[in-house]
């Protein structure tokens, strides 16, 4: 009879944990189910314990810049391996043991990439299918759950982004986005900057803009009752018909040196606000009437180290109210007036004074969680009055591959799904609850 009770209790407690994992809100994509870094989970640490935080599990994994992703249970990412050859490997997780449940390996020489740690994209995770975008352009579509290749596509050679000298030097960085029974991608082909593939077969539904590409990803806005992918190429601002790849509006935005923009655009309201490290800050106003835009104003420091407004490099800014914060071109985390970009303060505790030095914020209802390069993970309130920290812990050690300087770094962003953080460096993944006790 006690054997039997101990195997009741083993069996609810299971039963237990595994319908908490299943009601879980989930991180389908790049910064989260809506692609804009809010977090919408309830129950979560007010603070952080004196001892730090216990991954619940941890997973080897080689190098990369991709953000870890999860849905239905599972936990996606990417890297690279160079011995015994080039490769990039996608690899899937179960969310609630890290048991590693598929992996995918394909070979992917890498040419002319600078920073050549490993992939940048996020998966993106979609009715069930997994989209992994490679550096060099390779796209696969698996089904989610086995890992089975529904199809894949070469993009770099059938869009001649190296032969037509279109390649970013970073490498293709943007994750895929899925639209209704597309996914759309930022690639800088000629013409074809921007392409739409059907998400079922992979063959091309459409292709728009001749701009060179940056490492923005692409976002889905509302305007005028129409749904608007916003990309922000290495060229322009562009808001465009997502069935189609028709250009509602542009707002030209070339670079003074290269193309950079590696911040994803950000939305309150109708305004939308860009910022890439040697080009500044720029806020643009949405007609709510018309599918039109506008420019409302730009502002670009005199160098990369004397700034006005924001010069973000890695970092995408976060949109409170009537105020931008964001993490200026050597670590000084600001806030910025959004209707005239007027600086209000600067801070520099969050994260260290350094050349591209990064935070990625997201949003829990009146908190900011932020994630700095260090990879330690800071809850505090953002306002016009300040930078108020609240807790710090560690959640994974820097390395070096994605920049042997300073001791290493953490660049990539990390999911916040089922009340947990999934975070990864250049050699494993952790999965830490942050979970009220």
């Amino acid at each position: 009879m006690l054997r039997l009770t101990r195997s009741l209790l083993a069996a609810f407690a299971l039963a237990a944990c595994t319908l908490n994992f299943a009601s879980a809100d989930d991180w389908p994509q790049w910064r989260g189910p809506t692609r804009d870094g809010v977090w919408k989970e309830s129950g979560l640490l007010e603070s952080f314990p004196a001892e730090g935080l216990k991954p619940r599990w941890r997973q080897p994994i080689g190098s990369g810049y991709c953000g870890p992703t999860m849905a239905d249970g599972r936990v996606f990412v990417t890297d690279r391996l160079v011995e015994p050859k080039q490769v990039e490997r996608v690899h899937c997780f179960d969310f609630a043991t890290g048991e590693k449940l598929w992996s995918h390996t394909y070979d992917c020489p890498y040419v002319g990439i600078g920073y050549q740690a490993g992939p940048r994209a996020s998966v993106t995770i979609d009715s069930g299918r997994a989209y992994a975008l490679g550096a060099m352009g390779n796209l696969h579509c698996f089904d989610a759950a086995s890992g089975r290749i529904l199809w894949q596509r070469d993009l770099n050679t059938d869009y001649s982004i190296i032969d037509d000298r279109r390649m970013p030097i970073w490498g293709i960085a943007a994750s895929p986005l899925a639209y209704q029974d597309l996914i759309i991608l930022h690639l800088g082909g000629a013409d074809a900057c921007i392409v739409a593939l059907d998400a079922q077969s992979g063959k091309e539904r459409w292709r728009a803009l001749d701009d060179r590409a940056s490492y923005a990803s692409p976002i889905l806005v509302e305007q005028d009752g129409k749904d608007v992918v916003v990309c922000w190429t290495g060229d322009s601002l562009s808001g465009l018909n997502p069935l189609t790849g028709e250009t509602y509006w542009s707002i030209a935005f070339p670079p003074i040196k290269m193309p950079i923009g590696v911040a994803t655009p950000i939305l309150s309201d109708d305004r939308i606000f860009v910022t890439s490290f040697y080009d500044g800050a720029l806020l643009a106003q949405l007609s709510p009437n018309a599918t039109e835009a506008k420019q409302v104003w730009h502002k670009r420091g005199r160098s990369e180290r004397d700034t006005d407004g924001l010069h973000s490099i890695i970092s995408t800014p976060i949109f409170l109210g009537d105020y931008i914060y964001g993490v200026d071109s050597y670590g000084e985390l600001r806030c910025l007036k959004a209707d005239t970009g007027e600086r209000i303060w600067e801070d520099l505790t969050a994260t260290p004074k350094s050349r591209w030095s990064t935070i990625h914020f997201v949003q829990n209802g009146d908190r900011t969680w932020m994630f700095n390069e260090r990879g330690e993970l800071i809850i505090a309130r953002l306002s016009p009055k300040g930078f108020d920290e609240i807790s710090r812990t560690q959640i994974i050690a820097p390395t070096e591959e994605q920049l042997r300087q300073r001791g290493g770094v953490c660049w990539s962003h990390p999911a916040f799904a089922g009340r947990h953080i999934i975070a990864r460096n250049d050699e494993e993944i952790v999965c830490t609850s942050l979970e009220a006790k």
